[in-house]
């Protein structure tokens, strides 16, 4: 078994490949883009209909006509970031049989589009709250399937290397490590996404194998 050190790097075919948009579809997330600037900027409270309008370039009335309220351009910035990352994994996962790296594929998958999207989780982590009834219940069904995705890729890593570990932890703590780059990536020193995954990818698994290691001999 190869140690994470050694482990073999994400290959460039499993790197994000564009996602054929129609012209509504551009529009659209044009519009998204300049709502997250403003709900990152004011925050989700202190934006306004008018402020959306003004930085989309849309005027009100449209806006008006084609998202009734600002709850509803929160939760299409929600379901289009969660949707997107999730498309996007499942299409770099594909012919990929060995767990480990599919478990690097993950984290690249996730840190790339957050380091290019911060504002977008930003957002995402300050207005996890704002959104009710059927639009919150939609977006948690997206997390959700996120969320078992990355369990079902770790539980495929125990069976495959006979590991020892909490597979709810493990995730808790993935997700923490590749949420908090967003707060305190600095691009002018720091390293790019596939550089910050592989050498996350390395910290996180030589972890699990560790404190494996440790509970098969005792300590």
């Amino acid at each position: 078994m190869a140690s994470p050190s050694t482990a073999t790097r994400v290959p460039r075919r499993h790197r994000a490949a564009p996602v054929p948009a129609t012209r509504f579809d551009r529009r659209l997330a044009q519009i998204l883009a300049h709502a997250t600037d403003v709900f990152c900027e004011k925050g989700y409270e202190g934006a306004s209909m008018r402020d959306l309008s003004r930085a989309s370039g849309m005027s009100l009335a449209g806006l008006y006509y084609y998202f009734e309220s600002k709850e509803r351009l929160l939760f299409l910035i929600q379901k289009h970031t969660f949707t997107t990352i999730v498309q996007r994994l499942k299409s770099r996962l594909e012919g990929v049989n060995d767990p480990e790296q599919k478990i690097r594929i993950f984290i690249l998958n996730h840190l790339e589009y957050f380091l290019a999207h911060p504002a977008s989780m930003k957002v995402l982590s300050h207005e996890a709250e704002a959104l009710k009834n059927g639009f919150a219940s939609e977006v948690a069904t997206i997390k959700r399937e996120y969320y078992r995705i990355c369990v079902g890729l770790l539980d495929e890593l125990k069976r495959d290397r006979g590991l020892q570990f909490s597979t709810r932890i493990a995730v808790l703590s993935l997700f923490g490590m590749m949420n908090w780059i967003y707060t305190w990536h600095n691009p002018r020193v720091d390293a790019d996404a596939g550089q910050l995954a592989s050498e996350m990818g390395d910290i996180f698994l030589r972890g699990l194998m560790t404190g494996t290691k440790a509970r098969k001999d005792g300590r």
